[in-house]
């Protein structure tokens, strides 16, 4: 359930009114000066003004903005390639999560923290397990970048080995060797004979 003031709170880009059931994949947006609280069983956030958020079934998507999370479910908040989740699942945790200008910050109220950094090089395509893992213990707080550690895929590298197998002295060779079979046939290797004799 989303509660709101109703003022300046906006679900799939329509004016929310004071309480509203949530889907899966449903975006609820804050606007300046105005609040509001997803409610799930075991766990409440509270989105700050000026936020973005897709709700989810155990997850919360920030694209922007900030949050107050307090679950006794696990409740976990996505932002960019980090993934914010309990340390316990079983035990009360509050903590806060905001992301500005691509720069995340997370404090743990109430029982530790971890952050997850995922990254989309080849080689984490190809491991999809791994991951860089922090903890952020009850108390402290913790800032992170929200893009992934290691980039997209560049396309120019999407194919390993292409590139220098072109560039290798076999394939040039080979090149050559083409080029001057072309020539060969279609302009010198004929003698006096013209390429298309006039007669048979």
């Amino acid at each position: 359930m989303l509660q709101s003031n109703g003022a300046g709170v906006v679900v799939n880009h329509n004016p929310a009114p004071a309480s509203a059931a949530l889907f899966p994949k449903d975006l609820v947006e804050t606007q300046k000066g105005a609040v509001a609280r997803i409610e799930s069983t075991g766990s409440t956030a509270d989105i700050n003004p000026e936020t973005v958020v897709e709700f989810n079934a155990g997850e919360l998507v920030l694209s922007h903005g900030g949050l107050s999370v307090s679950s006794s479910h696990g409740l976990r908040v996505r932002v960019g390639c980090l993934t914010i989740t309990p340390v316990n699942a079983a035990d009360w945790t509050r903590y806060d999560v905001v992301d500005t200008d691509g720069r995340v910050t997370v404090k743990a109220n109430e029982n530790d923290v971890y952050i997850d950094a995922h990254s989309k090089n080849l080689q984490q395509i190809k491991r999809p397990q791994q991951s860089s893992r922090d903890i952020v213990r009850q108390g402290n707080r913790s800032s992170r970048e929200e893009k992934c550690g290691a980039g997209y895929l560049n396309p120019s590298t999407s194919m390993p080995g292409v590139g220098a197998a072109l560039n290798s002295p076999w394939a040039i060779g080979a090149g050559i060797a083409a080029i001057g079979t072309v020539v060969c046939l279609g302009l010198l290797c004929h003698g006096d004979d013209p390429v298309s004799p006039a007669w048979p």
